[in-house]
C-alpha cells in the first residue's frame, strides 16, 4: 500500500514538473519572432530639481533599459537645476550606458537650467521642444549672487563665441582677446580662490562633455562663467543641441538613422516603429524624494531628538523613544545624501542641549536663550548649497523656533513661580512648621503630629497633650519644639 502511495506521489511530482517546464518553454519567445518584434524606447520623466531621488530614478531607469534590451532611453527633462553630486552621478551613468541616451527638454515651457545643461551636454542626443530654454550653468554653492564678476567681456569676442564660427582667423582673434582679458585683473573673474576653483572646475567639466559629444564648447564655457541662456532655435543654430522636436514621436522620427558612439563603437539608431514606454517615478523614488526634502529631514531630526529627550526624561514611556529613534535614523539617512553643513548641524544639536539644560537646571533664560540663538543660526546655515529647492524654508525655521521659544518661556515662567512658593519637603519644610503634641512631654520629650506624621520631639518647656507647638530645629530624626502660647 505504501509503495502504491509513494509511486502515485512520485508520478504526480514528475507530472507537475513536466507541466511547469512546458509552460515556461511556451512563454519563451521564438528566436526568429524576437528578431522581428519592434524595439522599445524608454521615456524617463524628470520634472523638478536634480537631487538624490532624481539621480536614483535615472540611474535605475537606465540600468533597467539596459537589462530589458531597450533601443533608446529618453530623459524628458524639465528642471531648474539641483545638486552637483546628483548631477555627476547621472552624467557618469549616461557616459557608461550601453544604451543611447537622448535628453529631451519637453513639453513647451520647460527648461534645462544649471545641472540640466550639463546633462544635456553629456547625452548622446540633445533635443528641445519649441518655447524651451537651457543655460545658467554657473555653480552658485559659494555665493548667492553667482560666482562670476560683473564686468562684461569684450563684445566682438562675445559675438564670435555666440555665433560659434570656426574660421581659423576668427578663432585666433578670439584667443588673443581672451588672453588679453585674462591678463587684465579687472576682467570677468570670480573674487576668491575658492570661487575661481569652483568656476574653473565646472567650466572644464562641461567643456570636456562638449568635446566628447562634438558640441559648442565656447558657449558651454560662457554658460558656466556668464550664466547665459539659449532658446531651442538658438541652441540648434549654435550647435548646442542636435534637434528641435515637438514631441517624442517627432524626435524618434528625426533620430532614425543617426549614428552615435557607444563604448567607442559607432551605432546607428533604428527608431522607426519603436514602441514608447513611459516610466514615471515609482514608490521608492517618491519616498526618497520626501525623505531628502531638507524641510522634512529637518523636522524628522527635531522629532527624533525631542522623542529621545522625552523618553530619557520619562523612562518606560516607550512610544516617544521608539518614534524618536526611527525619525532620527531617517533624518541621518537624508543628511547623508544631502549637502549638509556640519557646523550648522552641530549648532542645532548644541542649541537643543542648552534648551534641555534649561529644563533641568533653570538658569532663568541664559541657557534657553543661548540655545535658541544657536538653534536659529544652525538652521540657517544647515544646507551647504544655494540651490533653491534644497534650502530650508524660512516659514519652517520660524515655526520651529517659535515653538522652541514658547517651550523656553514656559520653563522660565514655571521656574520663577516655583521660586516664590514655600518649600514643601525636607528640613526647610519642617523648621518653622506647626503641629500638635500627641501626649504630655515627660522629662522634656514626647511625640508630636506634624504634616500628618508622628515625630519624636523635645522641648525646654512643659508641653501638654493637644497643645500647639512650633518646630525650632531638627536634629536627625528628633524635632526641637516650643509651645505656642494661646492668647486669651
Amino acid at each position: 500500500m505504501q509503495r502504491t502511495i509513494r509511486a502515485l506521489v512520485t508520478g504526480a511530482l514528475i507530472g507537475a514538473l513536466f507541466a511547469t517546464l512546458t509552460a515556461v518553454s511556451s512563454t519563451e519567445p521564438d528566436a526568429d519572432l524576437a528578431d522581428t518584434r519592434p524595439g522599445r524606447a524608454v521615456v524617463l520623466e524628470v520634472d523638478g530639481p536634480i537631487g538624490p531621488a532624481t539621480g536614483d530614478f535615472i540611474v535605475r531607469g537606465i540600468e533597467g533599459a539596459e537589462e530589458s534590451g531597450a533601443v533608446l532611453v529618453i530623459l524628458r527633462l524639465n528642471t531648474p537645476g539641483g545638486l552637483s553630486a546628483s548631477m555627476r552621478d547621472i552624467i557618469r551613468k549616461i557616459l557608461a550606458s550601453r544604451v543611447p541616451v537622448a535628453t529631451f527638454v519637453s513639453p513647451p515651457g520647460s527648461r534645462a537650467a544649471s545641472a540640466g545643461t550639463y546633462i544635456m551636454y553629456a547625452s548622446h542626443v540633445a533635443a528641445m521642444s519649441p518655447a524651451t530654454n537651457l543655460g545658467s550653468a554657473t555653480p552658485v554653492s559659494l555665493s548667492p549672487g553667482g560666482l562670476g564678476g560683473d564686468r562684461p567681456a569684450d563684445k566682438e569676442s562675445d559675438d564670435i563665441a555666440r555665433d560659434g564660427e570656426r574660421a581659423d582667423d576668427e578663432n585666433d582673434e578670439a584667443r588673443d582677446r581672451k588672453a588679453s582679458r585674462e591678463d587684465d585683473p579687472a576682467a570677468t573673474k570670480p573674487g576668491t580662490a575658492m570661487e575661481r576653483k569652483a568656476i574653473n572646475d565646472a567650466a572644464a567639466y562641461i567643456k570636456g562633455l562638449a568635446e566628447l559629444r562634438g558640441r559648442n564648447e565656447a558657449w558651454a564655457e560662457r554658460a558656466v562663467r556668464e550664466a547665459v541662456n539659449l532658446t531651442a532655435s538658438d541652441a540648434l543654430e549654435q550647435n548646442v543641441i542636435d534637434y528641435v522636436a515637438k514631441d517624442v514621436d517627432d524626435l524618434l522620427a528625426q533620430l532614425h538613422g543617426r549614428k552615435v558612439s557607444i563604448d567607442e563603437k559607432e551605432v546607428t539608431l533604428e527608431t522607426d516603429g519603436l514602441a514608447v514606454e513611459v516610466v514615471e517615478p515609482d514608490w521608492r523614488t517618491r519616498v526618497l524624494s520626501i525623505l531628502t526634502d531638507p524641510n522634512v529631514a529637518y523636522v524628522l531630526m527635531l522629532a527624533g531628538i525631542y522623542g529621545l529627550f522625552f523618553e530619557l526624561s520619562n523612562p518606560g514611556a516607550l512610544f516617544p523613544g521608539v518614534l524618536g529613534a526611527i525619525c532620527l535614523v531617517l533624518a541621518f539617512y537624508a543628511f547623508q545624501v544631502l549637502p549638509v553643513n556640519y557646523a550648522g548641524l552641530a549648532l542645532i544639536l548644541l542649541g537643543i542641549a542648552f534648551i534641555a539644560g534649561e529644563a533641568f537646571m533653570p538658569s532663568f533664560g541664559v541657557l534657553g536663550i543661548g540655545g535658541a540663538v544657536a538653534f536659529v543660526i544652525g538652521s540657517l546655515i544647515l544646507m551647504k548649497t544655494e540651490a533653491e529647492a534644497y534650502q530650508l524654508s524660512m516659514p519652517v525655521i520660524v515655526a520651529v523656533t517659535a515653538v522652541t521659544a514658547l517651550f523656553i518661556f514656559t520653563i522660565v515662567t514655571l521656574a520663577i513661580r516655583q521660586r516664590g512658593k514655600p518649600v514643601v519637603s525636607g528640613r526647610e519644610q519642617m523648621v518653622g512648621g506647626t503641629g500638635e503634641a500627641t501626649d504630655d512631654f515627660a522629662a522634656g520629650s514626647g511625640t508630636v503630629l506634624i504634616h500628618g506624621e508622628h515625630w519624636t520631639a523635645r522641648s525646654h518647656g512643659s508641653v501638654e497633650r493637644g497643645q500647639k507647638v512650633r518646630v525650632r530645629a531638627m536634629h536627625g530624626l528628633t524635632l526641637e519644639v516650643e509651645p505656642i502660647e494661646v492668647e486669651k
